[in-house]
């Protein structure tokens, strides 16, 4: 991911940030300023919770270049209490036993690097709850 896009993106990947329509209740990740579901500009931002459950997963097994020490990983949809969708690697666990429905928890770590001696990446991974 370039610089200036990861700069732009650090309230919403470090904080967790998303925004609640007045008007329709509409929860948007990451937030916005317009709601796309009713058009209003009557946005609120808030913090997501730190937990979750996924709602679909795969494993990858062939991952671009500056994954493939962790292949085979388990990528997975997770759905926050507040009804946000947001995508994050499962780690500390066998890739085969994301199922699901299975209750994650938001934790923040270290990404990637950005090239050799790039910029650290930052954000969330998803660990199940014992």
């Amino acid at each position: 991911m370039p610089s200036p896009r990861y700069w732009r993106e650090i309230p919403n990947r470090y904080r967790l940030e998303a925004a609640r329509c007045s008007a329709c209740g509409a929860v948007l990740f990451p937030p916005r300023s317009i709601c796309a579901q009713c058009r209003s500009d009557q946005l609120a931002r808030f913090q997501l919770s730190r937990k979750g459950k996924v709602v679909t997963t795969t494993v990858v097994h062939v991952p671009p270049g500056e994954f493939l020490m962790e292949a085979p990983y388990a990528m997975a949809v997770v759905e926050t209490p507040e009804g946000a969708r947001l995508m994050v690697q499962v780690v500390d666990c066998d890739p085969a036993e994301v199922r699901p429905d299975m209750e994650v928890s938001l934790e923040f770590r270290l990404i990637r690097r950005e090239g050799h001696s790039g910029i650290l990446c930052y954000g969330h991974k998803g660990v199940p709850v014992a």
